[in-house]
């Protein structure tokens, strides 16, 4: 079995996507106190995103196969043809991290239709969350903070936290198992979230959507992930684009009475009635130092009529903890503290 270790490393490099702003047992969880656990998990790198701090920006645009117009009365679903502005990136909060080394990669997204409203969302490459509630999120996040004595997680801690959160066992067995794909350009992206979609005629479905590669899949095994160079996905993406533009299909999946559409670290059934909604096509990429996408918080609260939020209390709380880290970061550029760490943290 994969150490809870490498859970807990997964799970911090979601930070900035999950928290709670609401009450919880033992005191008050707001998004300043994970924002805070998880900054004291490891070296600070002022300027950066708290996580996923490694990535790129990307550009290009979607493409409206008109199928899901019946299920959401959304834009850009109708729309022939959205730009996109986005990022590729990888999992953890260090910027200088070895691409080849992360295990979960990501996407955000944010797509502005002719009415002017926008959609920004944020994708994983894993098909569901560790655990069910944000409270899980930040014992989890505690767990696998380093003890200063050994440099290593607590394994008493650890062992503890897979006891209360027994669901957090089929995310380790899905990261001990599932194989290391070898290219941004070839990964499957997850909304693990459910979210409400409304149709013109005011039916109200749930869904969870993904981005499919046209892209062969090709693994990445552990020898060429030992010998690849830090910036092995990016220099691949570049090589990529250069060749020509890279799809994905956006596929919404559909829920039926009884799946859990307020539990991230439920999968639903394989069988569940798919939509092909349209195509997502990147045609270009730029260093997110410089990039359109550095100042961009892809809160995934952030949605165009036709789309609603579900009931998940993971998904409910996000918004407070984009807006906590994304506030941190744009404060220590403003008034230099990135610079004064050492000149080279200064381009989140």
């Amino acid at each position: 079995m994969l150490p809870l270790a490498a859970i807990g490393t997964v799970a911090l490099s979601l930070a900035g996507a999950f928290a709670w702003s609401a009450g919880w047992i033992g005191g008050r969880l707001t998004a300043q106190r994970l924002v805070d656990a998880i900054e004291a998990a490891g070296p600070p790198h002022p300027g950066f995103r708290r996580a996923h701090s490694k990535g790129v920006c990307v550009s290009g645009s979607f493409r409206s196969s008109g199928e899901a117009v019946a299920l959401s009365s959304a834009r850009v679903f109708a729309q022939p043809r959205t730009p996109v502005m986005g990022r590729l990136s990888i999992a953890g909060a260090d910027p200088h991290a070895a691409e080849a080394q992360a295990r979960v990669r990501s996407i955000a997204l944010l797509l502005q239709t002719d009415d002017g409203q926008q959609w920004r969302t944020a994708m994983n490459s894993f098909p569901f969350f560790p655990v069910a509630t944000p409270a899980g999120f930040l014992a989890q996040t505690l767990a696998a903070r380093p003890d200063p004595a050994t440099g290593k997680p607590d394994p008493a801690r650890q062992a503890a936290f897979l006891r209360q959160y027994p669901e957090a066992a089929r995310f380790q067995e899905w990261a001990r198992q599932a194989p290391w794909s070898d290219s941004w350009a070839n990964t499957v992206y997850n909304g693990v979230n459910a979210f409400r979609v409304t149709a013109a005629d005011g039916r109200t479905r749930h869904v969870r959507w993904s981005l499919r590669p046209q892209a062969p899949f090709a693994p990445l095994d552990a020898e060429r992930r030992s010998r690849a160079e830090a910036d092995f996905l990016a220099q691949d993406l570049r090589a990529r684009l250069a060749r020509g533009p890279l799809r994905w299909d956006l596929v919404l999946t559909i829920a039926e009475p009884g799946d859990a559409v307020n539990d991230a670290s439920q999968p639903w059934p394989e069988s569940r009635r798919q939509v092909l909604a349209g195509t997502l096509e990147l045609t270009g990429s730029e260093p997110q130092a410089s990039g359109r996408c550095r100042d961009v918080n892809f809160d995934p609260l952030i949605l165009p009529q036709g789309i609603a939020p579900s009931d998940d209390p993971i998904l409910l709380a996000r918004s407070a903890a984009y807006s906590q880290s994304f506030n941190r970061r744009e404060r220590e550029i403003a008034f230099g503290a990135a610079a004064e760490a050492g000149g080279k943290e200064t381009t989140p």
